[in-house]
């Protein structure tokens, strides 16, 4: 399952999104210390939706993303760090408030979004430096025992994350070769995690969502430190989850929105990640499997059981669109578009598959 923590100054909006996107509402109990809120979101994908219409299965499975909120309000930088639902963390989520509400008085008094990613930039970077010192001077008293070349290189690299922190860049914003940046996420810093802006809108410019960062002058500083953007408004969002199904459609229509800001933050964080899905249908089950991009048909057979891995043989392979176009596998096979796939086969994004192995 793929793991989003959110950060976000006070009255951002950052709890009421999360709890609009996982419908968790109760606060975790603290005992003092910093934690999280833990829910789960459906990745929205009608694709997924059209093969189970035509399949009919007991069960449908979408892909998931696990989103973490700091309980208690708390969310600095600094408590992130001890917090096991934010270092696992596959990628952050930084709730900037763009919206209007002189009820809701800013922190810092005027609304700012640009101030307001840079200080919560600053506040990652200031919590991974004091990490790399930490980490660095341990280092040093362990090259002293075993100067050893990992050793060696691990100095190397964090030294170099040291003067990238020291002025004032996110270690995501470092370039790093695949090596390097394996070797960095095992110290699961938080300012290398992939970073989505959420700018949360005033509900009169709901109509610049598609391109929220632009409107609120975002997109430059944005560039500079490697993040993406997408724009939602909470206040709507709350309006739409309170409404049945077809009133909420139809409100929704009438706001002119293809899909609700929710949805596109979902589907905003499962794409910043580089991840994709490839199906299994059936009548039991159509479910949405997620992976990386360029994954292998063997190592995809992993998502579903590490038995089906080891024992792979092939890979029957149709692209859903195909499917769904012919209207059943026996059509695709008739028109001999049911391929058979090896282990080295490069899944795509919206195959659908069924997995031959020894048991």
């Amino acid at each position: 399952m793929l793991r989003a923590g959110l950060v976000g100054l006070p009255t951002s909006g950052k709890t009421t999104i999360f709890e609009l996107l996982t419908r968790v509402h109760e606060a975790a109990r603290t005992h003092g210390k910093a934690e999280a809120n833990v829910g789960v979101s459906k990745v929205p994908d009608t694709r997924l939706d059209q093969l189970t219409a035509m399949f009919q299965p007991k069960k449908r499975t979408p892909a998931t993303v696990e989103f973490a909120d700091m309980a208690a309000g708390r969310g600095d930088a600094k408590s992130l760090v001890d917090v096991v639902a934010y270092r696992n963390a596959d990628a952050l989520l930084h709730v900037v408030r763009a919206f209007r509400d002189p009820s809701v008085p800013h922190p810092n008094s005027t609304i700012d979004p640009l101030r307001d990613v840079r200080m919560v930039e600053d506040e990652l970077i200031l919590a991974d430096l004091g990490s790399v010192e930490r980490r660095l001077e341990r280092l040093e008293k362990d090259l002293k025992k075993n100067p050893s070349p990992d050793l060696k290189a691990e100095q190397a690299l964090l030294v170099r994350g040291r003067e990238a922190l020291e002025a004032g860049r996110a270690l995501r914003t470092l370039g790093l070769s695949a090596d390097d940046t394996r070797r960095l996420r095992g110290f699961q810093f938080l300012s290398a995690k992939p970073m989505l802006v959420v700018v949360n809108l005033d509900e009169a410019d709901l109509a610049h969502a598609d391109r929220a960062a632009e409107h609120v002058g975002l997109t430059a500083f944005l560039a500079e430190i490697k993040a993406a953007a997408v724009g939602v408004c909470a206040k709507i969002e709350l309006e739409i989850s309170q409404l049945d199904p077809a009133d909420a459609a139809a409100f929704m229509t009438d706001l002119g929105l293809a899909q609700s800001g929710l949805d596109r933050v979902i589907r905003a964080a499962y794409d910043l990640l580089g991840y994709m899905s490839f199906f299994t249908v059936g009548e039991d089950e159509c479910r949405a499997w997620s992976i990386p991009k360029d994954t292998r048909a063997q190592d995809a057979a992993g998502a579903i059981h590490t038995d089906i891995q080891r024992g792979f043989i092939r890979a029957e392979v149709v692209h859903c669109d195909t499917l769904l176009s012919r209207g059943s596998l026996a059509a695709c096979r008739d028109h001999g578009e049911l391929r058979l796939e090896g282990k080295d086969y490069i899944v795509l994004d919206g195959d659908t598959i069924n997995f031959r192995h020894a048991t």
